[in-house]
């Protein structure tokens, strides 16, 4: 039966990849459709009726009648969501919702998931990966002998009225198809725990003897439980507990700041990454290609419609948008998406570049509200990680996590960005703030020209703080697991100097 299985499994993804292959060559034309198909569900919602969706006969005047909003001007409706009422911005009554506080803000988000964005979006992109996978790696054999995957979820709270509320990872993992559900490890039980190191010992417990052949979820969990079950059962590589480990499908963070962590850890030719692009909003975009790291295939048929404002216009507060039809390469753009949950124009807060327009192909380099702009230089999340990454590899260290933030001017100084950066190896300061500071310059112009003659920017200030000071400042926040993620760029300094704090 359990052949029967594997073989079941394999011949559905490589059928899959036909379908893929369809909406691939088609993807403005999905686009256009998605949006009609959107707004058609949607007209007798308070929202639709609101903004008129029944006059809507084009992209151009839906983008005329709704404003693009971020979630506190979405919240309201939101909340009437939450209270039960039905027919607010989609359709029906929906009873889930994703908990986020992304990596700057404090305050909790409520994005609502509906049972169409479930199955048309999250549940839809996994079968698509797997099928990708299968094209760009047939040789993995991660179904074979009850080969599983093992993920790294939050937690969720199921509230009388029967809503779920809590990590979206959580949510998807507790509706799965029972199909899949039989391959994802750990249990849903020990999954859905909230209490963090009581899970990390359940998954050690339950999955050490298993068949893992593959690894899903934010890079920043598996790290701890890695140096866990080190203690527990001592190994040299990952298969050394795992032999049949193969692929690491990793998203929500950069992958740059621990890639050589992985590596050492599975320092084989034969092992496989895979980048996906998902959020408590949805899952946007998948690597298809081996060769382009770091590069996405967006996701068009897929409930989603996504519009893009160039993100040097948005800095000055332009809300003025473009939609797939219209986008360059290499232009950094504030990414719009409207779903099947009922985010209709809604602010991601993230920055993307197209990098290939046939297929359409993305790339993350950064947030709309993380960008460091002191004096005007500009400082994105991809020039950081980027930077971090080559000077790991040259200095020999692995830095764990980092973080930035900008001290203004005083009277007799000028203004200069201060780093935290995480590692338990020895470290020349001195040198390494000056090749940070020069492999800076060389990725980002602006930077550069900020910190010519010491004029406008000095030169960076960098703190190393011990091994485990970011792990606990999460802890200290409530925010172990799932899809919280440690701040890389800040505003606010209240949260550098919290952080640092949990270094002593």
């Amino acid at each position: 039966m359990d052949k029967l299985i594997e073989i079941s499994i394999k011949k559905y993804f490589e059928l899959r990849k036909f379908r893929v292959k369809g909406w691939l060559h088609s993807q403005v034309d999905t686009q256009e459709f998605i949006i009609q198909e959107l707004i058609s569900e949607a007209l007798s919602t308070q929202f639709g009726k609101e903004h008129a969706f029944v006059n809507i006969d084009s992209i151009a005047t839906y983008q005329k009648l709704v404003p693009v909003r971020n979630h506190t001007e979405l919240l309201p409706y939101i909340e009437d969501m939450m209270q039960g009422k039905k027919d607010i911005l989609w359709p029906g009554t929906v009873t889930m919702f994703s908990k986020s506080s992304g990596t700057t803000s404090s305050v909790s988000k409520y994005i609502p998931v509906s049972r169409e964005s479930l199955h048309e979006n999250n549940y839809k992109a996994g079968r698509d990966l797997y099928a990708i996978i299968s094209t760009i790696y047939p040789e993995l054999t991660i179904f074979s002998d009850e080969g599983s995957v093992l993920g790294i979820t939050g937690s969720f709270e199921e509230r009388e009225d029967g809503m779920k509320v809590g990590d979206v990872s959580a949510i998807i993992a507790s509706e799965l198809p029972s199909m899949f559900q039989e391959r994802r490890k750990p249990s849903l039980e020990v999954a859905l725990m909230k209490n963090w190191d009581e899970k990390i010992q359940a998954i050690i417990d339950e999955c050490v003897s298993l068949n893992i052949t593959h690894l899903s979820g934010v890079p920043t969990w598996f790290i701890p439980l890695f140096n866990e079950l080190q203690k527990q059962h001592p190994y040299q590589t990952l298969r050394d507990i795992w032999p049949n480990l193969q692929l690491f499908i990793h998203g929500a963070v950069s992958f740059k700041p621990y890639e050589e962590r992985f590596h050492k850890l599975l320092p084989f030719d034969d092992m496989k990454y895979i980048e996906v692009y998902n959020a408590s909003e949805g899952f946007f975009a998948i690597q298809d290609t081996e060769t382009k790291k770091g590069e996405m295939l967006l996701l068009t048929d897929h409930g989603v419609f996504y519009e893009f404002i160039n993100f040097h216009e948005y800095q000055k507060g332009t809300r003025d948008a473009i939609w797939l039809n219209s986008v360059e390469i290499g232009v950094p753009y504030a990414l719009i998406i409207s779903t099947n949950a009922g985010l209709w124009r809604y602010d991601l807060g993230d920055v993307i570049e197209f990098t290939s327009l046939k297929p359409y192909r993305i790339r993350i380099v950064g947030r709309t509200k993380t960008c460091l702009n002191l004096c005007g230089e500009e400082l994105m999340e991809g020039n950081t990680d980027m930077a971090l990454q080559e000077l790991s590899k040259s200095f020999g260290v692995n830095i764990e996590d980092y973080t930035v933030t900008a001290l203004e001017s005083g009277n007799s100084t000028i203004g200069h960005h201060q780093w935290i950066i995480e590692t338990e190896e020895i470290l020349n300061i001195d040198e390494f703030r000056t090749a940070l500071d020069i492999k800076l310059r060389s990725l980002n112009s602006d930077y550069d020209a900020k910190r010519t003659g010491n004029l406008a920017l000095g030169l960076l200030e960098l703190q190393v703080v011990p091994k485990g000071t970011f792990m606990k400042w999460l802890a200290s926040k409530g925010k172990l697991g799932g899809q919280h993620k440690v701040p890389k760029l800040l505003a606010d300094r209240k949260i550098y100097d919290e952080i640092l704090k949990s270094s002593m």
